[in-house]
């Protein structure tokens, strides 16, 4: 598994951060940027990490902004991404059982480093159980248009 992740300058820590957990895990990355915590525009890297999630360069992605808000909506604005916000493991884990969320967003403002872990631990580890949930994602994706 390839993880696409990014964050603006209010995620820059906390990417970097995960991104030494990924690598000790044994979890390729691909940072998307931003390359500091000078300020910069959080549109920029959730487009980033939504399009080498939707075009399969790489398999899930994070995204990290102050809240989380901001960069989960412009990764969402990218066809193919299901991008969920979550502050807690268990929504990490039911976005991805019920529906089968591609990119994961947090907010560095809102979690501490060991949450973030944990929650991007449950995340990537978490399988789709498809049944049921597959009538309601293929129906979220028709909304794209």
């Amino acid at each position: 598994m390839i993880v696409a992740i990014g964050s603006d300058h209010g995620g820059y820590a906390l990417k970097e951060h995960l991104k030494a957990w990924l690598d000790s895990q044994g979890i390729a990355c691909r940072d998307m940027g931003c390359g500091g915590p000078e300020s910069c525009d959080y549109p920029v890297y959730g487009e980033a990490v939504g399009r080498a999630v939707a075009s399969g360069e790489c398999q899930r992605g994070i995204v990290i902004c102050t809240t989380g808000v901001g960069i989960s909506i412009s990764a969402n604005k990218v066809k193919g991404v299901r991008c969920a916000l979550c502050a807690d493991t268990l929504t990490a884990e039911m976005t991805r059982r019920h529906n089968d969320a591609n990119v994961l967003a947090m907010g560095a403002g809102i979690v501490g480093p060991n949450l973030a872990v944990r929650m991007a631990e449950v995340f990537l580890n978490t399988p789709f159980e498809g049944g049921r949930h597959q009538r309601r994602v293929d129906r979220m994706m028709e909304i794209e248009g």
